[in-house]
């Protein structure tokens, strides 16, 4: 754990450290969002309400990027659920700005260190992922990434280290005035067999620009976020989620 400790610490201090007059930011924003559902799968085959509170920041610099959320689980019925919180700091470090050398070939944009550490939630995680992204740029998509990460995982679960591959995309769209953004994220964990499943989150999000309507874009979206959750936790005591919540969202 300390060698993934050490590896995460150089991730996020490469970035921290960038010569301010070497850096160039392209991109920063932070959001909050409220999330509600009735279709939240806990152990046991028992469906929750839960709403979810949830602070994002991400920022896009000429050395990578980064990417910040810690979600808060507030149950409806708490003498039969459980509030918690859950967050995630994933810096990637872009090794064409590591290298001097530009890795941009083809739909490849750049190639990255990417490291994460998951904190807190069902599973208390204390986890460190380290690995390497890549960058693409494919039509119609704002931004759309992969890294493969390995994983030392320090859960409540007692889980064994494994390894993770995960998804990132962002597609804009409009239909006449209104603007509509498809995004979300997809996370499969091998799992070791025994008691850790293989685990698989898909997580999109489709929702409508509202300011788009009122001359007042890029501020509040609404919509819906779908959660399909097979293995949740890498439990196979719990029933695979497909869980719908009304979204709202607002970016400042």
């Amino acid at each position: 754990m300390k060698v993934f400790k050490k590896i995460l610490m150089a991730t996020a201090v490469a970035a921290a450290i960038s010569p301010a007059a070497h850096a160039e930011r392209f991109f920063g924003t932070s959001t909050l969002s409220l999330l509600h559902s009735g279709q939240y799968q806990t152990f046991g085959g028992v469906r929750e309400d839960a709403t979810v509170f949830t602070f994002e920041n991400i920022a896009a610099n000429n050395w990578g990027d980064s990417f910040f959320f810690i979600d808060r689980y507030q149950v409806e019925d708490e003498d039969t659920g459980v509030n918690d919180l859950y967050g995630e700091f994933a810096p990637r470090v872009s090794l064409s700005w590591l290298t001097g050398n530009d890795l941009q070939f083809g739909v490849i944009k750049d190639v990255l260190l990417a490291g994460t550490y998951e904190f807190g939630g069902g599973a208390d995680a204390d986890n460190y992922l380290a690995g390497v992204g890549v960058s693409w740029d494919l039509p119609g998509l704002q931004y759309f990434n992969t890294n493969v990460y390995y994983v030392d995982n320090n859960t409540a679960f007692d889980d064994p280290n494994d390894w993770q591959a995960t998804i990132t995309w962002g597609a804009p769209f409009e239909i006449g005035s209104a603007k509509f953004l498809f995004d979300g994220y997809a996370d499969y964990s091998s799992g070791v067999g025994g008691a850790q499943a293989a685990e698989t989150h898909i997580n999109p999000q489709l929702t409508l620009d509202v300011g788009s309507l009122t001359d007042n874009p890029g501020v509040m979206f609404a919509g819906i976020e779908y959660s399909y959750w097979r293995n949740k936790f890498g439990s196979r005591a719990i029933d695979t989620e497909n869980a719908v919540s009304a979204l709202v969202k607002f970016y400042f």
